[in-house]
């Protein structure tokens, strides 16, 4: 989780968006969309905004038919109005579903060329990994293979996301065919990473990471929602009489819980040790509260109840970040 300074967007980032409209002329809903992603993009470090998330949005705004609803024409405040509620929708959706970007403004590698032990050492290693022949000598090209090794962790983005930096490249002239050593290889690096640093500061590089933040919300709606919460309890009623003799609800109760978490919006814990001891902790309050053997339907909803707030409440305060499989 160390790709470059990270940004968590949760929708507070756009408290401040634009929602005038600068002419009174009528605009078609695309107009609108179009306006609102600009202003949307301004406020994201020039991020734009996944198709998924920008769908999810509308439906929020109750658009069943979206090409009908691209098509017309809304007067000046009711375009007004449009903007505001889905620039809302976008905001709420990033509140709910946060994206977690990493921000290559060239920081990281100012960092690593002002550090002349660690670059010596990232360099050396590179070297070795690329000098799969054992010659001690490796091919000027392979200059773009070191940087994609290094990867957005150590703030290079990738060739697609930043095409000026094959303009660097040949700048340099890496796709010859001479031969470097070791220090040759080093002088070079650090003279592409040097101009890449400086590229970078001019024009950052945003990029959404596979990471999901796990911060309650989700359960939250759970827990509201009575019919949900209910279908859960008969859920796990169904597995008591499965259970092994002497099992307490609240164990049963956690094997669901760790079984289902992904679709119940909680951090899974196979592998995550932070997350086990969450998990510890939540259960172990419940026990010291109360903890039994009940067939009770009312009561054991109560129990679930009781854990799930519990688990929102410390998603709230710590939000859990795992990588999305």
């Amino acid at each position: 989780m160390s790709e470059g300074p990270l940004q968590v967007l949760d929708g507070t980032q756009l408290r401040g968006v634009d929602l005038s409209l600068r002419h009174d002329a009528p605009f078609t809903g695309a107009n609108i969309l179009d306006i609102a992603h600009s202003r949307l993009s301004s406020s994201l470090f020039g991020l734009s905004l996944p198709h998924p998330l920008k769908a999810s949005a509308l439906t929020r705004l109750h658009t069943s038919d979206v090409e009908a609803f691209l098509s017309a024409q809304y007067s000046s405040d009711k375009a007004s109005d449009v903007l505001r509620d889905y620039i809302a929708a976008i905001a709420d959706e990033l509140k709910d579903n946060p994206l977690v970007v990493s921000i290559l403004d060239g920081s990281t590698l100012r960092l690593l060329l002002e550090d002349e032990d660690d670059f010596a050492m990232l360099a050396e290693n590179l070297f070795t990994d690329l000098d799969v022949e054992d010659t001690g000598k490796i091919s000027k090209s392979e200059i773009r293979n070191a940087l994609v090794q290094m990867g957005v962790e150590m703030g290079v983005p990738p060739f697609s996301e930043f095409p000026r930096l094959n303009d660097l490249l040949r700048k340099h002239g890496v796709d010859g065919e001479e031969n470097l050593g070791q220090a040759q290889f080093a002088q070079l690096l650090q003279s592409v990473l040097q101009d890449l640093e400086e590229e970078l500061s001019k024009e950052n590089v945003v990029l959404i990471q596979n990471i999901q933040i796990i911060n309650g919300s989700k359960l939250r709606k759970l827990l509201a929602n009575e019919l949900e919460l209910n279908s859960i309890v008969e859920k796990v009623l169904r597995e008591k009489p499965e259970a092994k003799d002497g099992l307490g609800s609240t164990e049963i109760i956690r094997n669901f819980l760790e079984r289902n978490a992904k679709e119940l919006g909680l951090p899974q814990a196979q592998a995550d040790e932070g997350v086990v001891l969450l998990y510890d902790a939540v259960f172990a309050d419940v026990i010291k509260e109360k903890d039994g053997a009940e067939s009770d339907k009312e009561k054991l909803a109560k129990l679930v109840k009781n854990i799930l707030e519990k688990f929102a409440e410390q998603l709230e305060v710590n939000p859990v970040f795992q990588d999305l499989a």
